[in-house]
């Protein structure tokens, strides 16, 4: 196995909003998550947030304290929420513990002093698990969290582009968590659009990972100030950065399904400040 890591600074917007398409995407794009039994990962200052993904095949990998955490186990100081976004079953061992994971199912790691293996049940059909972790003050206990056991709130409609139904799985009315929050939006067929109205949440920053995006289509990711905003474009199995200043929103040219994370102050999920749609420049 092989565990590769790179760091992303935080920028300031005044400076962002003359970035060119190269430096957005250097900057804000994570474009490297699963190659075949290695962990790569993003380490963002954005509230030390840390994006990353495994593909174990025929082999157990191990998710190592990289040296900017210098610790002795990554989930020393750290939090890490976990989804299976691959078409084969998976294996996450915590410890003495182990918890099966199929498609779309999650995994909440509290911290502590104990190693986090992941493993597929089928070399050939490998486990893809996304991840994001954050700084944790207090460990809580892990728990597996499927769809069934999410709050699931239904919203839009056809006729806007945005039918979708947001399951909010890894949040403080499902378990304690300490400054992590996790969920997953599946938008309905017919339907592209995100997060929109748009809005920004200058206490928690957040990423976004887009997958279910078929061969051949792709997602316009909407970033920056509400008056100053860029776009990147993505692929599936991508994802990208939110600044606390920026937007993130996306429109794809078909329906696909995104996983966002958030960390920072404070876990409350609506604590946002929309941006009306006539006001985005």
């Amino acid at each position: 196995m092989r565990t590769n890591y790179e760091l992303r600074y935080a920028s300031n917007p005044e400076d962002a909003k003359h970035y060119d398409t190269a430096r957005l995407r250097r900057d804000f794009l994570i474009d490297r998550l699963f190659t075949t039994n290695e962990v790569n990962m993003v380490y963002s200052m954005y509230d030390r947030m840390i994006v990353g993904g495994a593909m174990p095949s025929g082999e157990e990998l191990k998710l190592e304290a990289i040296d900017p955490l210098k610790a002795p186990h990554f989930t020393t100081r750290r939090e890490i929420g976990i989804y299976n976004v691959g078409e084969g079953e998976g294996t996450v061992r915590v410890g003495k513990e182990t918890f099966e994971l199929g498609f779309k199912e999650a995994l909440y790691i509290g911290s502590g002093d104990r190693d986090v293996f992941f493993s597929s049940k089928d070399a050939s059909k490998p486990a893809k698990f996304y991840f994001n972790s954050t700084t944790a003050h207090t460990s809580y206990p892990c728990r597996k969290i499927t769809k069934e056991d999410a709050i699931s709130v239904h919203m839009g409609s056809l006729e806007m582009s945005n039918e979708r139904t947001i399951n909010k799985m890894i949040v403080n009315q499902v378990l304690p968590t300490c400054q992590l929050q996790m969920g997953m939006t599946e938008l309905s067929t017919g339907s592209v659009w995100n997060t929109m109205p748009a809005h920004t949440h200058s206490r928690r920053m957040e990423a976004y990972f887009y997958f279910e995006v078929p061969e051949g289509q792709a997602v316009c990711h909407l970033m920056g100030q509400p008056q100053e905003t860029r776009h990147i474009w993505m692929q599936g199995d991508e994802a990208v950065l939110s600044p606390e200043w920026s937007i993130h929103a996306a429109a794809a040219t078909h329906n696909y399904t995104f996983i966002w994370g958030m960390g920072g102050e404070n876990l409350d999920y609506g604590d946002q400040d929309v941006v009306p749609i006539t006001e985005l420049r």
